[in-house]
């Protein structure tokens, strides 16, 4: 036997200096998958009802509010409960900026008339900059004391929705423009519009509307983690004192991330707006902060496409229940004796969380990872440490375990 026969490593085997020589194949795979995923996401408006269509919109929305939230408390470790109050400014901007004004009831509505785009550019903007302002109270505290400090906003914001009367419409709230862009309107007419001998209405428009912002949402997270700085705000949820003296400026990171997220927020209160068609400040309460949190937690706090499962399962869940009222088990429609349908889907994402904290921490992007590795090894790891134990005697050149994560040795 030569020498080279005899240093020749398995098939599959992983050679000094190179990757695995079956690498390149499972790297296309995820790539596959979501091109995959993203035909048949274009192609639903054509064999879909009208319920699925808005029931669609409304989920585009939470995913883009719960990305915005899991870079924020996930990826750089900071509790914040006031995702609902950024969320009331961007869909408040939008009814304003691009809503008339005009009377309903007893309350004079103002609003600028500006072209619907406008309106949710700024609402976007606004609500960075509130978060901006913010971020220096956040720069300074950590966990549980900056949850109980975003808690504020929320409280504020309610009182100050409820009272702003010619803005927000008080409690009756004000209905949303419909959206347009460069002269083509996200309604149902004005103008018509077949393809493929399928009429496309608002529910198809919106459709493809909130399709477009969640994958530009989608994508432009995972390029940011990728980066520098993403990995500079990953650096400072694992230590503070180890990222500062990696030379990361703690509380500039902090702001910033801060910023992206409210922005997030900003952009899925307009979503909201124009799903529901009004607002009102009511929809706006510490419910719905609660309730973004359950979707990274279930989704998998670090994970972007964690976030956006967990945005689809606890938006779409309450929305299906209703739809379904006589068809589940314990569940009514409204006015019948029973429980309702948006109470049994708390119950059952609530139950939901608790299995995830306890069975799955990582939530349901730490599962794909565990089928993903199964895969892999059939042996559920156990082979791999065998060949591990058996190896680590005779060489010295390749570590046998990854280091812990933030680990550099």
């Amino acid at each position: 036997m030569s020498e080279a026969t005899a240093t020749r490593p398995p098939r599959g085997a992983t050679r000094a200096g190179g990757p695995p020589a079956s690498r390149p194949r499972r790297s296309l795979l995820r790539p596959l998958l979501l091109v995959a995923v993203l035909l048949v996401l274009l192609l639903v408006p054509f064999y879909v009802e009208e319920f699925w269509l808005r029931t669609g919109f409304a989920v585009f929305g939470a995913v883009v509010g719960a990305i915005g939230l899991n870079l924020l408390v996930g990826t750089t470790g900071q509790l914040s409960l006031a995702h609902a109050f950024f969320l009331a400014v961007g869909a408040i901007s939008y009814v304003f900026v691009s809503g008339d004004s005009g009377g309903i009831g007893v309350a004079q509505l103002s609003g600028l008339g500006l072209p619907p785009i406008v309106g949710m550019v700024v609402g976007v903007l606004l609500a960075g900059l509130a978060g901006l302002l913010f971020s220096p109270i956040a720069a300074r505290l950590r966990g549980i004391y900056l949850g109980v400090a975003s808690l504020s906003l929320v409280f504020i914001g309610q009182h100050v929705l409820n009272s702003w009367t010619s803005v927000t419409g008080g409690f009756n709230g004000r209905s949303a423009p419909d959206f347009s862009l460069f002269g083509f309107t996200f309604a149902n007419r004005d103008p018509l519009l077949f393809i493929a001998n399928v009429e496309f209405r608002e529910a198809e428009r919106l459709w493809y509307l909130g399709l477009a912002l969640a994958v530009a949402a989608y994508v432009f997270a995972r390029n940011l983690l990728r980066s520098r700085p993403g990995r500079a705000l990953q650096t400072l949820r694992d230590s503070e004192v180890a990222a500062s003296v990696m030379g990361v400026n703690v509380q500039r990171y902090k702001g910033r991330v801060f910023l992206v997220s409210s922005m997030y927020a900003g952009l899925s209160g307009v979503m909201y707006a124009l799903s529901i068609g009004s607002v009102a400040p009511e929809s706006f309460g510490l419910e719905v902060s609660i309730q973004y949190l359950a979707m990274i937690v279930l989704g998998g706090l670090g994970s972007v496409g964690g976030a956006a499962l967990g945005a689809v399962f606890v938006s779409a869940l309450p929305l299906v229940f209703q739809r379904y009222a006589d068809a589940v088990p314990f569940v009514s429609g409204v006015g019948e004796g029973g429980l309702a349908a948006g109470e049994a889907a708390r119950f059952l994402y609530g139950g939901a969380i608790v299995l995830v904290i306890l069975f799955q921490p990582a939530g349901l992007a730490g599962l794909g990872q565990r089928f993903r590795r199964s895969g892999r090894d059939p042996g559920g790891g156990r082979a791999a440490s065998r060949s591990a134990a058996s190896t680590s005697t005779s060489t010295t050149d390749v570590p046998s375990d990854p280091p812990a994560q933030g680990s550099t040795s």
